[in-house]
């Protein structure tokens, strides 16, 4: 049975070759931005709470698990919210106060490891291998934190304890809320065996429906196909798919990931016009600009996000000779991109965004061309 037994825990040693094994904890803050504003508003505590900006296009971006009860929904549209919990109390978003709080969390974090991967403001990946405390149970390390975020922050976690990351998160999940849960080597293949398809990372609706027709509904079907079959249905990603059943992922705690990209977006009150963007646009890479001036890399592609009024995304980036210098800049090259969206004129979009891309070390020679997508 997978359950938290600490002195079990040394049976890692045997099962797994030394020079691979892996202890990986996977912190996740419970039902964080709501929990914070609980914790700080006494007479919000026990009550359905939603955190969300109010109007027709807003989006949840976080709801107490009292509002969960209801089906309310991370990124469910506010007027859904809304009708799912009639007597929901909306707070507006306060980014900075968490911030704060996301730092206490981790300062938490680092005091048993440096190898720590922050996922967002309220999740990480930490190895602890070996740890700062010399804890052999990684089972331990993860009680010890829980209980420490809850003493200092006066807020819950739980964890997930497994021998590689994806199976960390998927144990984070499963004993939510303030739950802990452990997946052990020799435990790993019957535990996701019966796990329906759809808790595997990249399994969205499209691969779900794919996988089914081809008579796969749980992950330990999967193993009845060969990695070549997989890769002729599902491309790169069915060599994924392949492992992943098999409980396999090689993928390290990057402690100092490097950024990738930035990003900003925003919807519309009212759908618009594409030539009735443009002060979203101009808002949006100035937000970006300023995020970007934090990074020693510098960004290479410009990209720009638009979803239609029927929900279809597409994006447009280019890559120019030089990256953009200035703020002015990013912002006439992101509004040139419009030139390459060429939908019907009385198209109507509710979303925008802007983007940097392709991030690269300064002393590295430029890419060169465009790109468009």
């Amino acid at each position: 049975m997978i359950g938290t037994d600490l002195a079990s825990e040394s049976s890692w040693c045997v099962l797994v070759e030394p020079s691979v094994m892996h202890k990986i904890i996977h912190v996740d803050m419970d039902a964080f931005y709501a929990s914070v504003e609980q914790r700080d508003a006494p007479e919000l505590r026990g009550k359905p709470v939603v955190v969300a900006w109010q109007g027709r296009r807003s989006v949840v971006c976080a709801a107490s698990y009292e509002a969960r009860k209801f089906g309310v929904r991370s990124a469910m549209p506010y007027v859904q919210a809304e009708r799912l919990c009639p007597q929901a109390i909306f707070v507006p978003p306060d980014f900075p106060r968490y911030r704060v709080v996301s730092r206490g969390v981790r300062e938490i974090l680092l005091r048993y490891t440096d190898l720590v991967e922050p996922l967002s403001l309220d999740e990480a990946y930490l190895d602890v291998t070996e740890n700062k405390r010399g804890v052999a149970s990684a089972t331990q390390v993860a009680q010890e934190i829980r209980a420490q975020i809850k003493a200092e922050l006066n807020l819950t976690a739980s964890a997930g304890v497994a021998p590689n990351k994806y199976l960390a998160k998927i144990a984070s999940d499963w004993r939510k809320p303030d739950g802990l849960f452990v997946i052990r080597p020799n435990e790993a293949l019957a535990f996701l065996t019966a796990l329906p398809i759809e808790r595997l990372p990249g399994v969205g609706k499209v691969t779900a429906r794919k996988l089914s027709g081809l008579g796969v509904r749980m992950v330990g079907e999967i193993r009845r196909l060969e990695i070549a079959e997989l890769q002729k249905h599902f491309g790169r990603y069915g060599a994924r798919l392949y492992e992943l059943a098999r409980g396999i992922d090689n993928n390290q705690v990057e402690p100092n990931r490097p950024t990738q990209s930035i990003s900003a977006e925003d919807t519309f009150e009212f759908d618009v016009l594409l030539m009735e963007t443009e002060p979203m646009i101009r808002r949006l890479a100035e937000k970006v600009w300023q995020a970007s001036r934090k990074e020693t890399r510098t960004a290479r592609t410009i990209v720009l996000k638009l979803k239609t009024s029927e929900f279809s995304i597409l994006t447009r980036s280019h890559t120019p000779a030089t990256p953009p210098a200035s703020c002015e800049e990013l912002t006439s090259l992101a509004l040139a991109l419009r030139e390459n969206v060429r939908l019907a004129p009385g198209q109507k979009y509710r979303l925008v965004g802007v983007g940097l891309a392709n991030f690269r070390d300064r002393d590295r020679e430029p890419a060169e061309g465009l790109l468009f997508g």
